[in-house]
Parts: C-alpha cells; sequence; structure tokens
C-alpha cells in the first residue's frame, strides 16, 4: 500500500465509513426521540442500544481488524456493511 492513489483510496473508504457511521447514528435518534407510551420492553431496550451504539461499535471493530490484518479497504468496506447491519436491526427491534 505505498503507492499515493492506494493510500487516497482506503483514506476516502475510510472518510465515507465515518459518513455512514454520523448517519446512521443520526437516523438512530428517530428511535429515540419517538413517543414512547410504556416502558420500552428488553428487545427494544438492546434495539435502541443497537441503533445508537452499534454503528460506532461496528467502525471500531472494522478499524480492529484493519490494524490487525493490514487489509484496510476490506475492513473500511466491511465496516460500512457493519454499519448499516446494526442501525437497521436496531431500528427494527426498537420499534417493537
Amino acid at each position: 500500500m505505498g503507492h499515493p492513489a492506494d493510500v487516497l483510496t482506503v483514506v476516502l473508504a475510510w472518510l465515507a465509513v465515518l459518513a455512514v457511521s454520523v448517519a446512521a447514528v443520526v437516523f438512530g435518534q428517530a428511535t429515540r426521540a419517538a413517543p414512547r407510551r410504556s416502558r420500552r420492553s428488553p428487545v427494544g431496550r438492546i434495539g435502541l442500544f443497537l441503533s445508537l451504539s452499534g454503528p460506532w461499535l461496528s467502525v471500531l471493530g472494522a478499524a480492529i481488524a484493519g490494524v490487525v490484518t493490514g487489509a484496510w479497504l476490506a475492513a473500511a468496506a466491511a465496516g460500512a456493511g457493519g454499519v448499516a447491519l446494526t442501525a437497521l436491526v436496531g431500528y427494527a427491534l426498537s420499534a417493537r
């Protein structure tokens, strides 16, 4: 990964992962701001946690995978997928 174009690609990929994470957390805020009639169920609490914290935990996991394997571009792609998955699963669970 010494070529400047490779470095630029990896940096841009990680910036995209961070942008997706911010968007996912903003999306997760809709879950927290939704009006509640009663206390959240345990599944709803897990969903709220996933929709708010899951994206950042996915980025952290992808960064650790990048450090361990050295495959930064693949780790960024996995991180973006993980962010989207945790945000959507969290939103689906918290809506119950």
